[in-house]
């Protein structure tokens, strides 16, 4: 593609003709992926009616979370070795063995190869779909793009869930993994036509595929390990320990990374005292603030009363207020996006500061006016994330040094994954701490509800801190 005709930054030039086709392509593993999360979550329960392993229920999620850390690390290092299209379907391919050994799974052991397998596979198509845009398209069209993939997730949240309870009613689960397959099919011929190089704004090129930080890699996947088994014990105790061990490892992994000679990051991403990396910070912190959405559906259940469906739905306003808030803020660039990266952490944290409120408190308030308030704050904290999003993932990729362009970006998913894995351990920690459990019942849901939303309201408070080092630097 020549570089003399660079199509206007609109939706229309992002979604019509073959610009059309090449989003497809990219979003539609990130789609795959993102609802598979969502349909798995939902048919978990089934899943150990059946082959049991209920001692194992939440390492699901924890291997699955830990395979896509290091498939998001090494995908840089995939694009390398195979060029955009091949290691696009090589993550489709792996993603769908996974698919298929947990369709096949016979007794839990069984079931988490399958979910690490899947987790590899799509912690590759998540970072590759970042990492391709701006091998794909011209640069007026990143941020509309990186809206794009990141509403993927929105939307995912708002069918997955759906899905994954038609075959758990119907009681096949089973299914909910084979119609994985077909869709896989199709991602990959679509894959197969449109990221042909001649299809390409850019072709990168590598003499030999750059080396593998692996000892990094091995401290963050230890890190995420520790901070899950503690969070799966029942004592406060344990859950710290773990915890603190967790986040000792995470600061040794940048102390590594910072005296390594093969990085996991691009040049200076760990400094906070440069934009590229209060960028990769901002992400982080932004992801921590919005893992505060796992402990919803239990306490709009214990405090409002919601029906378990109406709970999932309301909790999935977060998610919406991310894709929409993400497309919508796309357009702007320049001073516009820098506001964006300046208001964004300023709602995330004033709308978790709302439900620290709304959420544990009747305030007199009629139950559907309380309903709807609690629903637009949900919103505020997904959009606060989202409004920014596609600005920061911007930022990335100009200010990636010249050559680390692949590593940069592979960096935000590994750096989102971490953010979304010490997010969730931590509100465990909090909410136990709280009482959610002792003394438990309403008055353990309330104390819970307060300090999860009032301290999780920090991390978005220092993005909007670190905005300002952002945003002064274009």
């Amino acid at each position: 593609m020549s570089n003399n005709h660079i199509p206007p930054a609109t939706w229309g030039a992002l979604l019509r003709g073959q610009n059309g086709l090449r989003a497809l392509a990219l979003t539609g593993g990130v789609a795959l992926h993102a609802i598979n999360v969502h349909i798995v979550t939902t048919v978990l329960p089934s899943v150990v009616r059946e082959i049991g392993g209920l001692d194992w229920y939440a390492w699901n999620t924890t291997l699955f979370m830990v395979a896509s850390i290091i498939g998001a690390a090494f995908s840089v290092r995939l694009l390398a070795a195979l060029g955009p299209r091949s290691s696009y379907l090589s993550a489709l391919l792996i993603f769908t063995v996974g698919s298929a050994v947990c369709a096949m799974a016979s007794s839990m052991p069984m079931m988490l190869a399958g979910r690490s397998i899947q987790g590899l596979g799509g912690g590759f198509l998540a970072a590759l779909s970042y990492g391709l845009i701006r091998v794909v398209f011209e640069p007026p069209l990143w941020p509309r793009a990186i809206a794009l993939v990141s509403g993927m997730w929105g939307i995912s949240t708002l069918c997955g869930p759906a899905v994954g309870g038609l075959f758990a009613e119907a009681g096949h689960w089973r299914w909910a993994f084979w119609t994985l397959l077909p869709i896989a099919l199709a991602q990959a011929s679509l894959v197969a036509v449109q990221l042909r190089p001649e299809n390409l704004a850019t072709v990168p090129r590598a003499k030999t595929a750059p080396p593998v930080p692996l000892q990094q890699i091995a401290l963050l996947t230890v890190s995420v390990l520790a901070i899950a088994a503690g969070s799966l014990s029942p004592v406060l105790l344990w859950q710290t320990v773990g915890v603190g061990i967790g986040l000792l490892l995470g600061a040794a992994t940048i102390y590594c990374e910072r005296r390594a000679s093969v990085h996991m990051l691009p040049t200076r991403g760990t400094e906070l005292s440069t934009p590229l990396g209060a960028v990769y910070a901002s992400v982080a912190l932004l992801l921590i603030g919005i893992m505060t959405e796992i402990f919803v559906p239990y306490f709009l259940q214990t405090l409002h009363g919601h029906a378990p469906l109406t709970a999932g739905y309301l909790t999935a306003a977060m998610a919406a207020g991310w894709s929409v808030g993400s497309l919508l803020s796309s357009g702007h660039n320049n001073a516009g996006a820098a506001r964006m990266l300046r208001t964004g952490p300023t709602l995330c944290t004033i709308s978790l500061i709302a439900l620290a409120i709304l959420i544990p408190f009747d305030l007199g308030l009629h139950v559907h006016l309380r309903t709807t308030l609690c629903a637009i704050a949900l919103a505020g904290v997904g959009a606060g994330v989202g409004i920014g999003w596609p600005h920061l993932v911007t930022r990335v990729l100009t200010l990636a040094p010249h050559g680390e362009e692949s590593t940069a970006s592979a960096a935000v998913t590994t750096v989102q994954l971490y953010g979304m894995a010490v997010g969730a351990a931590i509100a465990g920690l909090v909410v136990n701490a709280a009482g959610i459990t002792s003394p438990g019942g309403v008055a353990g849901a309330q104390s819970a509800a307060v300090w999860l939303f009032a301290s999780f309201a920090l991390a978005p408070a220092l993005a909007a801190l670190l905005a300002r080092r952002i945003t002064t630097h274009n």
